[in-house]
């Protein structure tokens, strides 16, 4: 019985010995990375027999990442960019300045554009004879005598138009009145900049900053194709919610046009477009706008009348240098406007200078007087109850009219600048009157 009780543990022990070693060997024969041990083998099995489906999920997850990265980065931009017109007064739509795309650099345009403006003679050769003739040569040296914080930019530069955005905001300006010439065409120095307005559209409107066009003396103008010109311009920008329009008194919301040296056209010429009258007349058509002339000559405003436009403007910067221009003719100016059911739209300056491209035309040089010369400027339009304010300029460097900030410039060259103020003072400046013009214009209206 106890021999039975030793052979049965010793089979036991030999079985279970036998189990231990059949099961090391089935270990070895079964690596931990096959694709058949656990888990992590079944999902690579499923990736090589779904491998295609996957690779089409991935590109669904990617770009569904992606959408969400960009409209996160969106938002963000958004918020930032609330954050910022926080820090900016309401814009005065009542308050519009005359701006320049015309310049350009090396970098976006192959070259510079107007920076480097050439110094034009006198039209008397004697007198031509006493002054430098040649042409500017940037970055440095630029056809200023002021110097640009933004340097010599490009206008089709989108964070250079993003810049001069909060600075007009900064003054509280609602619109900008854009230098315009037809597409193809272009100034006696620059290049066409039609193509420009999109851009300048679609950041305008991000700062709910409006945008109107002053069109410029183009070659060839005339009643035929101002119409064209007009037509061109409501059917490609019309419709944008950065394109200005204003409600006229009979309930009209129309488009406004400044047109510039309207003069160079006879009264008649002018009045086959404007007259309601005539048969090609632009009147009561999808084309029909507020057109503004510019005053220059007292016999002006007769001429303006019979034409047919609906408006006054000044431009000049320099106070005396026209009729128009003369501040303490502004009063009798508004009467004439009221009379005859005309808009008075006064230009504002603080202050002129063009020596830099006309070397011999100090007479008509202005001092800015650090800012004084502007506020009396603004004070002067104010007491003649305008229906709009109109500044020269948000950025004519040439003639030293901006208000765009410039900085103090140590070269070769010598620059005037704004010191002792900083160079955000003329849009200071403008913001403390956009808010005193906005007040008086309520109070006209009670």
């Amino acid at each position: 019985m106890a021999r039975f009780r030793r052979k049965s543990c010793i089979t036991l022990i030999a079985l279970v010995l036998l189990v231990l070693i059949l099961s090391v060997v089935l270990k070895s024969l079964t690596p931990e990375d096959s694709e058949f041990s656990g888990p992590v083998g079944i999902e690579l099995f499923a990736d090589k027999k779904n491998d295609n489906q996957i690779q089409r999920d991935n590109k669904a997850d990617s770009k569904s990442d992606q959408t969400k990265m960009n409209d996160s980065a969106q938002s963000d931009k958004d918020r930032e960019l609330e954050a910022t017109l926080r820090k900016f007064p309401p814009p005065n739509y009542y308050l519009h300045a005359f701006y320049y795309t015309w310049y350009g650099n090396p970098k976006f345009d192959g070259k510079y554009v107007h920076w480097d403006h050439p110094q034009m003679p006198h039209w008397d050769f004697k007198v031509a004879q006493g002054y430098p003739q040649g042409r500017h040569v940037p970055p440095d040296d630029v056809g200023s005598n002021f110097y640009p914080a933004l340097g010599a930019y490009s206008s089709r530069n989108p964070s250079i138009l993003e810049a001069h955005m909060q600075q007009l905001r900064t003054a509280a300006i609602g619109v900008l009145s854009v230098s315009w010439y037809p597409p193809s065409t272009k100034d006696d120095n620059g290049e066409p900049t039609d193509d420009i307005v999109p851009l300048l559209l679609e950041v305008a409107h991000k700062y709910y900053i409006k945008v109107c066009f002053h069109i410029e003396p183009y070659k060839g103008r005339d009643e035929v194709n101002m119409y064209t010109n007009v037509k061109y311009i409501i059917e490609k920008y019309g419709e944008h919610p950065a394109f200005f329009k204003y409600r006229t008194n009979n309930g009209k919301l129309l488009p406004l046009f400044y047109v510039y040296d309207s003069y160079l056209m006879n009264s008649e010429q002018w009045a086959k477009l404007l007259k309601h009258t005539e048969s090609n007349s632009i009147r009561d058509t999808p084309y029909d706008a507020i057109f503004i002339a510019l005053l220059v000559e007292e016999k002006h405003k007769r001429d303006i009348l019979t034409a047919g436009f609906d408006g006054i403007y000044t431009y000049f910067a320099t106070s005396g240098f026209s009729y128009g221009s003369t501040q303490r003719n502004w009063d009798s100016i508004k009467a004439f406007c009221e009379d005859n059911n005309l808009i008075f739209i006064p230009s504002v300056g603080p202050g002129y200078i063009d020596t830099s491209v006309r070397p011999w035309n100090f007479q008509n040089t202005r001092n800015r007087i650090n800012g004084k010369y502007y506020e009396t400027s603004l004070s002067a339009a104010l007491e003649a109850r305008p229906d709009f304010i109109s500044i020269t300029s948000f950025n004519e460097w040439h003639e030293g009219t901006q208000i765009e900030m410039a900085i103090p410039k140590a070269s070769q060259t010598v620059y005037l600048d704004y010191l002792p103020n900083k160079p955000a003072i003329y849009l200071e400046i403008t913001r403390k009157w956009a808010a005193i013009f906005g007040g008086e214009r309520r109070k006209w209206q009670e």
